[in-house]
């Protein structure tokens, strides 16, 4: 169950909510019905409240929760509730959700320890309002601020943020992204995608498997086109910024902004740039999926992440966790972060992709036990 709360200035929370424009039908297990009005969607919503079989631990509460930005803007997220007070905020990645493989997979290893999780989407993916943009490395670190302080003004102690890159679930969305007529392996995945749509459709499914595997080889082969490297760097410009923050984590994180533009947006970008004044990024079939514009594109190359990690206050543990075997950013990134951060600590999971596709178990056992020892250490 999915429950919802609605921040304007004033928290309410609603535990354990479904919502449905009809009321439900009679259930086969004990439930308790709640109506109630919401100004936000001006019609009446109906709540359902599921109630654990007797001699059962209650499961762990995931509320919907809606925080707005300093720009009016929605921010939608998930509060994973164990009933801990302290709490570690999760942050996505580049045209990535709440939803990715790796936010998800830490947000329920968190809760086996009985450490609640909030996983969000920032302004202009997911669920959440506003436009998207190529850069906003800043604004999004804002977007983290506005989350940061709605969890405080709730008198919750928030033990930890960590930034990660894409999950593999969403590269199977965008894995056709292409600038123009390039990448045409890009072009391979997405027909082999369509297949599988096709398949499910109109064959059986052990042919579908087989057309699943051909998709699989692909995308590791395309995880270079469609991957990127935000969500471990907003955390360290969010640390150095506000400086409010005793512990993060990142997780893949890139260190010079500069690089991986040219694998996204095609050569000679620059030029293009200031021809047009924008590039489309589009899919397979024209379609445009976004936008970068010149402004955009300049926030990225005026990014320094350099620069921000050296401000960050020496008291703040920086945990950066990287795959010996990351395709798209590679390790030497992370010694570079190891090298300027004081108050540092780096961890190889040798043989680990960019998105840990096949050690994400690892990738959770790593970060659950440098957040204990943090733990035990205050």
């Amino acid at each position: 169950m999915e429950n919802l709360v609605v921040c304007n200035n004033c928290p309410v929370v609603v535990k354990n909510s479904l919502i449905s424009k009809k009321p439900p039908s009679s259930p086969t297990s004990p439930l308790r019905h709640l109506r109630s009005f919401s100004s936000l969607f001006n019609r009446s919503v109906t709540l359902r409240m599921a109630l654990p079989p007797s001699g059962q631990n209650p499961v762990v509460e995931q509320q919907k929760v809606i925080i707005s930005n300093k720009h009016g803007e929605k921010l939608v997220g998930l509060l994973h509730d164990t009933g801990s007070n302290e709490i570690v905020i999760l942050c996505h990645g580049f045209r990535s959700t709440k939803g990715n493989d790796t936010m998800v997979n830490l947000a329920k290893a968190l809760e086996k320890e009985g450490t609640s999780s909030f996983r969000f989407d920032f302004a202009g993916n997911g669920e959440s309002e506003g436009s998207f943009a190529y850069g906003n490395y800043w604004r999004e670190a804002d977007d983290l601020r506005s989350v940061m302080e709605y969890f405080r003004g709730a008198s919750r102690a928030i033990s930890a943020i960590l930034g990660h890159s894409k999950g593999v679930h969403i590269i199977i969305q965008h894995l056709n992204c292409r600038a123009g007529d390039k990448f045409s392996l890009g072009n391979v995945c997405a027909d082999a995608v369509a297949l599988v749509a096709e398949v499910r459709s109109h064959l059986r499914w052990q042919c579908m498997l087989q057309v699943v595997l051909l998709a699989t080889a692909c995308l590791e082969h395309s995880l270079l086109l469609a991957l990127s490297d935000v969500g471990g760097d907003v955390v360290l410009l969010y640390a150095s910024k506000y400086q409010d923050i005793t512990t993060v984590f990142n997780v893949s994180g890139r260190y010079d902004l500069k690089r991986g533009i040219e694998e996204r947006i095609g050569k000679d970008f620059m030029e293009k740039i200031k021809q047009d004044g924008f590039i489309n990024v589009k899919n397979r079939t024209g379609s445009v999926i976004y936008r970068v514009t010149e402004e955009s594109l300049m926030d990225r190359l005026n990014t320094d992440i350099h620069k921000a990690c050296l401000a960050i206050n020496k008291d703040c543990r920086v945990f950066t966790i990287h795959g010996s075997a990351d395709e798209i950013i590679p390790v030497e990134d992370a010694l570079e972060f190891a090298k300027i951060i004081p108050n540092h600590s780096l961890h190889i999971i040798e043989g680990a992709n960019h998105s840990y596709t096949s050690h994400q178990t690892e990738l959770a056992a790593v970060v659950l036990k440098l957040m204990k020892a943090t733990l035990q250490q205050d």
